[in-house]
């Protein structure tokens, strides 16, 4: 509970106001923004709230008042109201007068308990009780930050990364983190999207299987998780995009069959399946073959803009067997 002083507010200069506390509360320029002009237009509404600690006056409520008030021109002083807290008093108070608000944000209750935990010394039963919460809840905000790796904690710091984003990525061990950090600025993954990643990535152990993740996520979630890739493209005529759909499908196939092959394969089946399964695996092989080298030559092709009139292979011919194998997958496939 705050106590506060048994005196009237008093108004402070702004240069006698420290921010040490500032470390446990968001930056958000563009409500300092709107702060400004709040000053500008009504003054300042109510008083922002104070510790003593020695000499010095550190604020503890009002870091936005504080922050727009330095930046106008002729306001040299603020209204405050002090309350009696030590350290540990300060930081419960700063969570509770911002929780009284609506205000609070998951990542300074994180930097808060934190705090109260590894510099205090509270145990998280102590926190628990003195910001009258559970201990579970401690719990959690705890672990946000310290399974967090530094990646991570730097692009949560500045906004980079919401506390959801961070919650998923703790799921995974910290040396996993800083490559999903990087995939998450690169793709602009969707919090959707992280989460299944994370699912996907903890199934598959297998650096190669990793790799494939991170070079290709929306495809490797398409093929795990069913998430719709883009089924046609405006700039493809109708035979065109009927090609770019099989290309997609095939190419999923063939990137599920590769990571099968190359980290299952011989010991996923037994030696009964393995001998039925040797025609279809004999024409695979052959027929994978015969697309490779039609692929080839129609690469070739589109590069130069245009057939070949001494080409023996027409597009249709690249079409009817991509439909043949799209077929025979249909039909029954390891």
């Amino acid at each position: 509970m705050l106590r506060w002083a048994d005196e009237a507010p008093r108004e402070l200069r702004l240069d006698q106001i420290g921010e040490s506390y500032g470390r446990y509360r968001l930056h958000v320029p563009e409500l300092e923004r709107g702060m400004m002009r709040s000053l500008e237009s009504y003054g300042q509404l109510s008083a922002i709230v104070v510790v003593l600690e020695g000499d010095r006056w550190e604020l503890i409520d009002g870091f936005k008042r504080l922050g727009a008030a330095r930046k106008l021109p002729g306001r040299d002083g603020l209204v405050a109201r002090r309350i009696e807290a030590d350290g540990r008093t300060a930081k419960a108070a700063i969570y509770g007068l911002n929780r009284a608000g609506g205000r609070t944000r998951e990542i300074e209750e994180a930097w808060i308990v934190h705090a109260l935990v590894r510099d205090d010394g509270l145990t998280q039963v102590e926190v628990a009780e003195l910001l009258g919460r559970h201990k579970s809840w401690v719990c959690r905000r705890l672990a946000l930050l310290e399974k967090l790796g530094p990646e991570g904690r730097a692009d949560l710091q500045v906004g980079l990364l919401t506390a959801t984003a961070a919650r998923q990525l703790v799921r995974l061990p910290a040396g996993n983190q800083a490559d999903i950090v990087e995939l998450v600025r690169r793709e602009g993954l969707s919090i959707h999207e992280l989460t299944a990643i994370v699912d996907l990535w903890l199934q598959c152990p297998a650096r190669m299987q990793q790799q494939y993740i991170l070079q290709h996520p929306r495809e490797a979630l398409a093929q795990e998780k069913g998430v719709d890739l883009p089924s046609h493209d405006p700039r493809l005529s109708a035979a065109g995009n009927r090609v770019f759909q099989q290309l997609g499908t095939l190419l999923r196939q063939l990137a599920r069959m590769e990571v099968w092959l190359a980290h299952q394969g011989r010991s996923a089946i037994t030696a009964e399946d393995r001998r039925i399964l040797q025609s279809r695996f004999e024409r695979l092989s052959r027929d994978a073959a015969s697309v490779a080298a039609l692929s080839a030559d129609m690469a070739m092709e589109c590069e130069t803009d245009g057939p070949n009139p001494t080409q023996r292979h027409h597009p249709d011919v690249l079409q009817s067997n991509l439909a043949t194998l799209h077929c025979e997958e249909a039909r029954g496939r390891p």
